[in-house]
């Protein structure tokens, strides 16, 4: 996660020194003082509204060390949604407590007011009201378990539901495990979860659509080839195969690629995690793949999408597709659902 700090005194300034030593282990920290209080490692500014306004959609995380008010006065015209704005955490410069202020859930910042609290040695401030009344939480449990919120305010109608003691029900096409209070499996409920890739599938009068981000994509490519070349054919492949690409969770290719700009660029644009294979690793796989002399010839390997897709450990989806000199296919790797797992 890359997390930003924002502190305005003394105190804060060497506050946030300490928190990024530690949090730096982990995480890519940017240190931002106000310049009567900075140092060396840290940017200047003298005016924090304007600062988080450069900001604000750069970070995963903002940490404040400063007042609840001088922090919500800085984001307030900022705020869009709890899907699409960071975490917000605010801390008092003598590290008495930890706030979580913003996205707690779907942004980590309950997650990371924990984290934060434990090092600090401070009282987390956590006022979600899930959390806050000890109830399972819809949109933790989905981004615990790499699955897709696909409608908001059924998520929200869920939560609520739950806080006011309604059974939930859930209906999975895959293996789920602890069954916790509250949750009902099969129907008889008037709210309920589906976890599938089905979205049209609607088993309860108000229901959560739940999609699992399982998908590995695998990418073969000229060199020099571009993100947006790479974008356009795993869009198509995917639409041509009835697939949604937001389930992409990780993206597989030959390690002679491993620095290729554009599926780089790829990767990080989608926060994809990588996955590269040596020329013997896909040859050693055994099964039903194109074979091409030309990429054997060039590459050592017959086949690199559709086998580094597979060696990922999951079973193919899309077969080789070709366009704009990029190859690709995709393979639906295992899910497990644990209604106990959650970002703590």
């Amino acid at each position: 996660m890359n997390i930003a700090m924002i502190s305005i005194t003394q105190k804060g300034c060497k506050l946030s020194l300490r928190l990024a030593e530690k949090l730096g282990e982990d995480n890519d920290i940017a240190r931002f003082c106000f310049y009567k209080h900075s140092d060396e490692g840290a940017v200047s500014f003298d005016d924090i509204g304007a600062l988080t306004k450069s900001i604000f959609g750069d970070f995963r995380a903002v940490i404040f060390i400063c007042s609840c008010g001088i922090a919500v006065r800085s984001i307030a015209p900022l705020i869009r949604s709890k899907t699409l704005d960071p975490a917000v955490l605010v801390i008092d410069d003598n590290s008495k407590f930890v706030i979580s202020l913003l996205c707690g859930h779907l942004g980590g910042a309950n997650a990371l007011c924990t984290s934060v609290s434990r090092i600090l040695g401070a009282i987390p401030v956590i006022t979600t009201a899930t959390d806050s009344n000890g109830v399972f939480s819809p949109d933790l449990f989905a981004q615990a378990n790499g699955l897709i919120i696909t409608d908001m305010s059924a998520a929200k109608l869920t939560a609520a539901a739950l806080l006011d003691g309604e059974m939930i029900g859930l209906e999975s096409d895959y293996d789920c495990k602890n069954i916790c209070k509250g949750i009902s499996r099969g129907g008889g409920c008037r709210t309920g979860i589906c976890i599938s890739a089905d979205t049209e599938r609607k088993p309860f009068e108000i229901t959560l659509n739940l999609v699992p981000k399982n998908i590995a994509v695998g990418i073969g490519c000229k060199k020099g080839i571009s993100c947006s070349q790479i974008e356009q054919t795993v869009s198509t492949a995917f639409a041509k195969n009835n697939v949604d690409p937001n389930r992409i969770c990780m993206a597989a290719s030959i390690d002679i690629k491993a620095q290729e700009k554009g599926l780089l660029e790829f990767c990080k644009k989608y926060s994809l995690e990588k996955r590269f294979f040596s020329a013997d690793e896909l040859m050693s796989i055994s099964g039903d793949f194109a074979s091409s002399r030309f990429v054997l010839e060039k590459t050592g390997a017959d086949n690199v999408c559709e086998k580094s897709a597979a060696l990922c450990g999951g079973k193919l989806l899309i077969r080789k597709y070709a366009e704009n000199g990029v190859t690709v296919a995709a393979a639906e790797l295992p899910v497990e659902i644990d209604l106990e797992r959650t970002m703590q």
